[in-house]
C-alpha cells in the first residue's frame, strides 16, 4: 500500500518525484504530496486525489526547483483522506519532513506524551507523531538526524518504510524499513528511494533493497551506509542488479495495464516454466524443489498460506498437489493464519504464495511457521522482495511486473509454478503413472497456444459485458478444479466494477444461493467438457428451472451445455488439472469490459492496494 519516492542528487528532482509516484499509482492511494528542497527553504504541497490533482496544484501554488525531493502516495489508514492527513508530514520546528507507509500501532500514547511537552498537532495521522518523536528524540539527545530515527524507531511498534530529510543537514535523507518494501537505487553522483524499483529503473540498474530492521543513511557523494535500529551495528549492503526495463512498466498501446497483463499471459506463463520444464525429456526441473527434494517428500502436511488472488491459486494447488502427490494440503488465508494458534510441525512443509512478495500477513505466516520449525517455501513474483528472502527455498513466477491491482497473469504464474512443483515431486514418490506424467508435461508445453486462443474470446465477453454491465448480483459457479476458478472469477469482478459476485462450488448452489435466483440473476457457470462435466450439467438445469440467466465457459464444440446456456464462451479443451490456466482466461476479459463499461477505473480501483503492506 501506499509509495514512497525520493530523490538527492544533480537532477531536478520534482520530475523524477512526479513520475516516480505516477509509476506507484497501482499501489493503491487516495492523496498525494511532494516536499522540495532548493538550498533555502522547504517548499510543501499535498492533496487529496490522484497524483495529477497534486501534479495542477504544485505548478499552481510552489516552485518545482530543487535537487532534493521526496513524494508519497498515502493510503489512508489514521485519519480520513484529505489535504491536511496527506504526506509529507512536517515536524513543529519545521526542520523535519517525513514521509511513511506503515502504520505505528502505539502513536496514541506517544503523542499524548508529546502534547505534554508542547507539541501541536494538525492532522489525525500516527506519521505526525512519529516526526515529532524523532525532533523530540534530536533535541533531547543534540544527536545528528541518522541516530535521532534510530532511537525514536526503538521506540515504537508497528509497520513501517520511512524516508525523513532534515533542513539542518541537507545533503542527507535517512531512511527505515520494517513490514513495507524500500529500495534503494544507486547512481553516478546520486540517489533514488522508492516502495519498489519502477521510479527509478531509466536512471540506474544498480539497488539495494533493505531488509526489516535496517535503515541508511542517503548522503550525496558518499557510499550509503546501513545500520540496524535496533542496535546500529552497521551492515554491508548488497547492491542487486535490476530485473526490469522500461519497456515492461509501459502500456504498450493497451488502454489499461490490466487488458495489457491479460494478454501478456501466454508469453509470461512460457517464462515460468523456461528452463525448468522439458517435456520432451520428461524432466522439470526446479532448484528450489530439487534442494529441498526430502523435505517435501518427508512431509506429512503441505499447509499453503495466501491472501486474495494467490489464495485462489492456492486452493487450485490443493487439488493437484493432492491428486498427484497424495500428500495431505491445507489452504489457509494468512491473515487468519497466525491468530487462531496452528498447529505446526516440523514435518510440515509451508508453501508461501504472494505476487509482491511483499505481503503484511503472509510475511507474518512465514515468519510463525520458521519459529515453529516448518520448511517454508515461497512462490512470489518480485525477486529480491522480502518473502523470497524470509523463506528457506522458493520459485519465482517470471511474470515480469503487474501494475494492474486486479492481478491476473500472477494467477496464472502462480498455478504454472505449483503445477510444476506438483508434477516434479509426483514423480519422485511414484505417485503419478510414466504415461500420466509426460501427458501433463506435454500438456503444459502447449498450455501458452491454448491461452492464447482462449484469448480470442474476447470480442464475445465484450459482447456479453455490454449485457450485464448493470447488473447488481452475480454467480459463479464450478466444480473440482474450477471451483477456485469460480471464487476467482466473482473476486475479478467485485474488485474492478463493483458488483456484487459470489463464487460457489457448483453443487453448494442448492444449499442456500439458489434462494437468489430469478430471471435478474445472471450466474457464470464454468463447464469444460473435462472433469464432473454431467454433474454441472444437471446443476445447470436446476438454474434454468427458476428462470436465472446462464452465461457458460465450455469446452469448444460442447452441444448440450450450449442448449441450456443463455450465452457461452468457447475455449480450447485440456486436462483437467490443467484447466484453471484457460478457463480463467474469459472470466478475466468479462470482468474488464465490465469495469470499462461502468466507467471504473480498472487499473486502479477504489479503496484497493495492489500490495499490502499493513495489517
Amino acid at each position: 500500500m501506499c509509495g514512497i519516492v525520493g530523490y538527492i542528487g544533480y537532477r531536478e528532482a520534482y520530475p523524477i518525484v512526479i513520475k516516480g509516484l505516477k509509476r506507484l499509482e497501482y499501489r493503491g492511494y487516495d492523496s498525494a504530496g511532494v516536499m522540495l528542497y532548493d538550498g533555502e527553504k522547504i517548499k510543501l504541497c499535498k492533496t487529496k486525489g490522484k497524483v495529477i490533482d497534486l501534479e495542477a496544484k504544485t505548478l499552481n501554488e510552489i516552485s518545482t526547483n530543487g535537487t532534493i525531493g521526496i513524494g508519497h502516495t498515502r493510503w489512508a489508514t489514521h485519519g480520513v483522506p484529505n489535504d491536511v492527513n496527506s504526506h509529507p508530514h512536517v515536524s513543529n520546528s519545521g526542520d523535519l519532513v517525513i514521509i511513511h507507509n506503515g502504520i505505528i500501532e502505539n502513536y496514541a500514547p506517544l503523542k499524548v506524551e508529546l502534547i505534554k511537552r508542547g507539541y501541536v498537532f494538525h492532522s489525525d495521522t500516527d506519521t505526525e507523531v512519529l516526526v515529532n518523536l524523532i525532533e523530540e528524540v534530536q533535541k533531547k539527545e543534540n544527536i545528528k538526524l541518522g541516530k535521532a530515527v534510530q532511537i525514536a524507531l526503538n521506540q515504537v511498534f508497528g509497520a513501517y518504510a520511512i524516508a525523513v530529510f532534515d533542513k539542518k543537514n541537507p545533503d542527507e535523507i535517512v531512511v527505515a524499513r520494517l513490514g513495507s518494501p524500500l529500495a534503494i537505487g544507486i547512481g553516478e553522483g546520486e540517489y533514488f528511494v522508492a516502495s519498489d524499483a519502477s521510479p527509478f529503473i531509466e536512471y540506474t540498474s544498480n539497488a539495494v533493497y533493505l531488509e526489516d530492521g535496517e535503515m541508511a543513511n542517503i548522503r550525496l557523494h558518499k557510499p550509503i551506509k546501513v545500520r540496524k535500529i535496533k542496535d546500529d551495528s552497521l551492515v554491508d549492503p548488497y547492491i542487486q542488479e535490476l530485473q526490469m526495463n522500461l519497456e515492461q512498466i509501459e502500456k504498450g498501446g493497451y488502454d489499461h495495464f490490466m487488458l495489457k497483463e491479460i494478454y501478456e499471459q501466454p508469453s509470461v506463463i512460457t517464462d515460468t516454466y523456461r528452463g525448468r520444464l522439458h517435456a520432451n525429456e520428461g524432466i522439470i526441473q526446479m532448484s528450489g524443489v530439487e534442494d529441498n527434494l526430502e523435505k517435501f517428500l518427508n512431509a506429512e502436511r503441505i499447509i499453503i498460506v495466501a491472501c486474495g488472488t494467490s489464495w485462489h491459486a492456492g486452493l487450485v494447488a490443493e487439488y493437484i498437489l493432492e491428486e498427484f502427490t497424495r500428500i495431505p494440503v491445507e489452504v489457509e488465508y494468512a491473515s487468519e493464519f497466525r491468530y487462531r494458534n496452528p498447529i505446526i510441525n516440523r514435518k510440515d512443509v509451508v508453501i508461501a504464495i504472494s505476487q509482491s512478495g511483499e505481503t503484511a500477513d503472509t510475511m507474518a505466516a512465514i515468519k510463525l511457521a520458521k519459529e515453529k520449525g516448518a520448511f517454508v517455501y515461497g512462490v512470489c513474483n518480485v525477486v529480491g522482495s522480502s518473502i523470497s528472502r524470509e523463506t528457506h527455498a522458493g520459485s519465482h513466477t517470471h511474470a515480469g511486473p503487474e501494475i494492474g491491482v486486479a492481478s491476473t497473469k500472477a494467477f496464472t504464474t502462480q498455478i504454472t509454478v505449483l503445477i510444476m512443483m506438483a508434477l516434479r515431486l509426483a514423480k519422485a514418490k511414484g505417485t503419478l503413472s510414466k504415461t500420466d506424467f509426460h501427458r501433463y508435461l506435454q500438456e503444459l508445453e502447449i498450455i501458452p497456444e491454448k491461452v492464447k486462443e482462449a484469448l480470442e474470446t474476447n470480442a464475445k465477453a465484450k459482447e456479453i459485458a455490454a449485457v450485464f454491465k448493470n447488473s447488481q448480483n452475480c454467480l459463479y459457479l464450478g466444480r473440482g478444479y474450477n471451483f477456485p476458478v469460480a471464487l476467482e472469477g466473482a473476486l475479478k469482478l467485485k474488485e474492478i466494477s463493483y458488483i456484487h459476485a459470489e463464487g460457489y462450488p457448483a453443487a453448494e448452489m442448492k444449499h442456500g444461493p439458489i434462494a437468489l435466483i430469478d430471471e435478474h440473476m445472471p450466474i457464470i457457470v464454468i463447464a469444460p467438457k473435462q472433469g464432473h462435466y454431467d454433474k454441472i450439467v444437471s446443476n445447470i438445469q436446476e438454474i434454468k428451472s427458476r428462470s436465472g440467466i446462464i452465461i457458460a465457459i465450455v469446452t469448444k464444440g460442447d452441444t448440450q451445455v450450449r442448449s441450456l446456456a443463455d450465452y457461452i464462451i468457447e475455449v480450447p479443451e485440456t486436462s483437467d488439472a490443467l484447466s484453471p490456466l484457460i478457463t480463467t482466461i474469459p472470466l478475466q476479459l468479462l470482468s474488464y469490459h465490465i469495469a470499462v463499461m461502468r466507467g471504473c477505473n480498472v487499473d486502479q480501483p477504489r479503496n484497493l492496494a495492489k500490495s499490502v503492506t499493513v495489517e
